[in-house]
């Protein structure tokens, strides 16, 4: 088993300057970076830091202390490189040791157990940074597009967290506290099973996985191994509740952002938070770098066609598909709970499903318009019921309701007399009747 466990993917080179604050000796950590490439590597006391953090502007910062006065805390917090929303600056990650369970030293630390080995901090480091890569990018190009008078997508100022879904694995005494714990803070998905973990896991985006108590120690090694196999899932931010340790620990590597709390649900939401915030900004960057790469066709927030350019293609398809005598069908989806977040939801999800020939938008009134090319109504029919059928079985419920989300569908196929308008009207027409 354990060369299932050591799967190491292939590490992020480490360039400078770093961090690292310690009132004690913290060689281990600057040594463990020098031995990556990392350079400069800044090592100062508490008392020192926030200074320092005033003449470099470090790519992470190590708090390899398990403690520290609250007025440093307070002063380094302040500091240039220690500020998580600095204006037009990427992010700056910041991993801290700590004792025990105890919760971040600073907002938006990643905590890390204090006995942990510096490899296991330097590997975390490496996952940040590709978050940093992608902020970095984001800021450049955007930056860019500016100067040359052009409008780029703003890239948005709410908090990661108002979008991030966690998927809760478990079947125990803790599983309701976790519930609640987390899903005041986030979108949560529940499994009772690994099954149903994996079916999540590949069917959407997840920022983070908790696997609470219930299941037996060869479960957990199951579940930790599909997940450290997986390169999509190398940075995923995980948590375990509970026992277990000798079965977590091997993990520790291939898994950078893995974490174990002893007990209490609360505690465990406020050491993983931070976690899954990095993580959703990183997927948030990840929609924005697409849209720009994509001249702004494609819309940074759900991956789907940007409304314009929906309209210029559903034209140009139009007059392709009646010059030359093949189908084109659109279907509508509409939503039992028609709000943005429950349409936002699906049209990320129909982003992953969509075939490489059709193409959607996400309309103002929280119904998504799908495009099939080269596809009459029958065959029509069969894609849209299929894609119907998982958005109800993934999408977000409502709380307090165990069904899925109903995705109500209508469609219309392109007749000879057919013009874009009448088209539409037709699958709208048919939608206001349903």
């Amino acid at each position: 088993m354990q060369r299932h466990i050591r799967v190491l993917h292939p590490a992020m080179a480490l360039q400078g300057p770093f961090v690292v604050v310690a009132d004690g000796p913290a060689e281990d950590v600057a040594a463990a970076l020098r031995a990556e490439g990392a350079a400069p590597v800044v090592e100062t006391n508490w008392a020192d830091a926030a200074a320092a953090l005033t003449t470099v502007e470090p790519e992470a910062i190590v708090l390899a202390d398990v403690s520290a006065d609250a007025a440093h805390l307070a002063a380094l917090s302040r500091a240039p490189g220690g500020q998580r929303k600095a204006n037009r600056r990427a992010v700056t990650p910041v991993v801290a040791r700590s004792r025990d369970d105890s919760v971040p030293s600073l907002p938006d630390a990643l905590v890390i157990a204090a006995n942990a080995p510096a490899e296991r901090i330097v590997r975390r480091l490496a996952s940040m940074l590709r978050v940093r890569a992608l902020h970095g990018t984001v800021l450049r190009r955007t930056d860019t597009l500016s100067s040359r008078g052009e409008l780029p997508p703003e890239l948005p100022s709410s908090d990661p967290l108002e979008e991030a879904t966690v998927l809760l694995v478990g079947r125990g005494r803790s599983y309701p506290a976790l519930s609640v714990a987390l899903g005041e803070h986030v979108s949560l998905i529940g499994a009772l099973s690994v099954e149903s973990a994996a079916h999540t896991l590949g069917a959407r985006d997840i920022d983070g996985v908790v696997i609470g108590d219930g299941f037996g120690p060869r479960i957990v090694e199951a579940l930790l191994t599909v997940l450290a196999e997986d390169v999509r899932f190398r940075d995923l931010p995980v948590a375990v509740l509970g026992s277990h340790p000798a079965i977590i620990e091997p993990f520790g590597l291939s898994l950078p952002n893995l974490e174990r709390v002893s007990d209490g649900a609360g505690r465990l939401t406020e050491r993983f938070l931070p976690f899954v915030r990095l993580h959703a900004f990183g997927q948030r960057l990840r929609r924005m770098l697409k849209s720009l790469d994509a001249h702004g066709m494609i819309d940074p927030d759900t991956g789907l066609l940007a409304h314009d350019a929906f309209w210029r293609d559903l034209n140009r398809a139009v007059d392709d598909a009646e010059k030359r005598g093949v189908g084109l069908s659109i279907a509508r989806f509409s939503f039992d709970r028609n709000n943005r977040r429950s349409s936002v939801d699906a049209a990320r999800i129909l982003s992953r499903l969509m075939r490489q020939v059709d193409f959607a938008c996400r309309e103002a009134d929280n119904s998504i318009f799908a495009v099939f090319t080269e596809t009459d109504l029958r065959a029509a029919h069969v894609i849209a019921r299929r894609l119907a059928s998982v958005l109800k079985n993934t999408m977000l419920a409502p709380e307090k309701k165990r069904a899925g989300i109903e995705a109500a569908v209508t469609l219309a196929t392109l007749k000879a007399t057919d013009s874009v308008d009448s088209l539409i009207e037709r699958v709208v027409g048919d939608a206001a009747k349903g």
